[in-house]
């Protein structure tokens, strides 16, 4: 490949990395994915920047950490201000296309938990936080389900650096936005498909396991297949380079396969996850109450985070998120086989990822939270460039903010500065650094649920706000993070030392734009 090369980003959303067959799951299928990896490079030890939805996405967008873009939580839209990877794609002649899930605005419609409050009493609306913003502006509701009520609504465009937006909102067969009318045109009563209350019968009891009435051929997934294949085919006799970012909302719960991929996979022959093996397992005070909760009978199971469940139920869950994978799988292939129809393979980079993982029933969760153990914290990154290497694995640590900037020195264009991203085709990281904030506390407590945590090449440690303990895991001993080391005296000094790193990784991180205009 000797001119400049064209990009597609397949993006899942809450897939762990251990979920692909290419990184060693036991059960699950997934050829197409795998022949990224066989051809390409696959990275074992890729950590997000955050484990939840809008900041991670935030941070893959903008190379930067959620304490320098400010998304710091779920609720929190990405400023307009904020220079994108894809900004500077397009600036450089790029053609850019988003088909999927974005997430860059909120999608729910609902407001902000009481402890947010829009402004307090005295106070001038535009003077009650400490930073003037416009994120309640209406160019910040392209995914809120009212700009959706209007028949021919559509995203604006450039909608942070894409040029050519078709849109899917919020998870499950609810999902909405370019969709919601697509499925419409196809069936006059597609709102009677829709939702748990018009499931299928079936006889699960996991949280959240939905028997979806949407035939797989109408599926959101299906749907995003259909419109990236159909954009590669109108790029037969473009000579731009571009970049496709292909975005499913899959596997996120509700764990809802349809059609075929509902049956593909018994529950029955998943392995009861080792948490429910280990009884002299003590976890950790905001994991026993997430646990607690459940027993309790308080836990939200229609909720986003993360809550206990029973062996049976992780096994349920584990087998309908695999026919969620499945199902992306033939898309991807679909998406891949277009993609060579139209004569840009060779000329093309394809790479595959996640926002976050979800504990699918390890320590006895569901979802996922502030608890940043692996299943949460890693996810795939597979990059497959025609010109590169193939069938090659790096177990250096790499994370979601490094995705733009390897995509911009592969395109030979300069980042913007105060971008955080490493090129991933350099010797990697020494630790992988992770923010994470929520609009609810800490499980277990009144105070913020606030976690910086810290992975390095054996140990991650992890800091909470407002309070005297915290985690730190040996994985080379301790792979499944049942012994918590925070208090043991033989590990004092490591410890120390990733505090410390912590604390270096934080300064790090501290934001440098803008730049100064004079000497003062």
């Amino acid at each position: 490949m000797t001119k400049q090369p064209s990009f597609i980003l397949y993006i899942t959303d809450q897939h762990r990395a251990d979920y692909l067959g290419c990184y060693g799951h036991p059960i699950l299928k997934t050829p197409n994915i795998d022949a990224l990896a066989a051809n390409g490079v696959a990275h074992d030890r890729f950590y997000v920047a955050c484990p939840v939805c809008m900041p991670n996405r935030a941070s893959l967008m903008t190379c930067r950490m959620p304490s320098s873009h400010g998304v710091r939580m779920n609720g929190i839209p990405l400023a307009r201000q904020h220079v994108t990877f894809v900004d500077l794609l397009r600036e450089a002649g790029y053609d850019t296309a988003l088909i999927g899930k974005s997430h860059l605005q909120t999608f729910s419609g609902l407001p902000p938990l009481p402890s947010f409050p829009e402004a307090r009493d005295g106070y001038h609306e535009s003077a009650s936080q400490a930073v003037r913003h416009d994120v309640t502006a209406e160019n910040y509701n392209s995914e809120d389900p009212a700009f959706w009520r209007e028949a021919d609504a559509t995203v604006p465009t450039p909608f942070y650096g894409f040029d050519h937006v078709e849109l899917v909102t919020y998870h499950g067969d609810r999902v909405g936005g370019d969709y919601k009318r697509w499925l419409r045109n196809h069936r006059a009563d597609a709102d009677s498909l829709i939702g748990a209350e018009n499931q299928l019968p079936h006889d699960y009891a996991c949280p959240q396991a939905v028997r979806t009435a949407v035939p797989a051929e109408l599926y959101s997934t299906t749907y995003i297949a259909e419109r990236a294949e159909a954009w590669l085919q109108g790029r037969k006799d473009k000579d731009r380079p571009f970049f496709l970012m292909v975005s499913w909302p899959d596997p996120h719960h509700p764990f809802n396969p349809p059609g075929k991929y509902w049956d593909m996979y018994n529950p029955a022959e998943f392995p009861v996850p080792n948490a429910f093996d280990t009884p002299g397992w003590t976890p950790p005070p905001h994991v026993a109450a997430v646990r607690a909760a459940r027993h309790a009978g308080t836990a939200n199971l229609s909720g986003m985070e993360a809550i206990g469940c029973s062996a049976r139920e992780a096994q349920e869950a584990q087998a309908l998120t695999c026919g969620m994978i499945t199902m992306i799988d033939d898309a991807v292939g679909r998406v891949q086989t277009a993609l060579a129809a139209s004569g840009k393979a060779a000329d093309t980079v394809t790479m595959f990822t996640t926002d976050h993982g979800d504990h699918l029933g390890d320590h006895r969760m569901l979802f996922k939270g502030a608890e940043h153990y692996e299943q949460v914290t890693r996810v795939p990154f597979i990059w497959s460039d025609p010109g590169g290497a193939s069938g090659l694995r790096r177990d250096d640590i790499g994370q979601t903010l490094d995705i733009g900037t390897t995509i911009l020195e592969r395109a030979r264009i300069e980042p913007a500065d105060g971008m955080q991203g490493r090129d991933l085709n350099t010797p990697g990281r020494e630790h992988a650094f992770m923010q994470f904030a929520a609009q609810t506390n800490l499980p277990g407590s009144d105070l913020p649920a606030s976690v910086f945590t810290i992975r390095d090449a054996r140990h991650r440690l992890s800091m909470f706000q407002g309070v005297e303990w915290g985690e730190l895991y040996d994985l080379q001993t301790d792979p499944s993070e049942f012994e918590n080391l925070w208090d043991d005296p033989a590990h004092a000094h490591t410890r120390a030392s990733l505090i410390e790193r912590l604390a270096r990784a934080s300064f790090a991180h501290i934001d440098t734009v803008p730049t100064p205009v004079s000497r003062a």
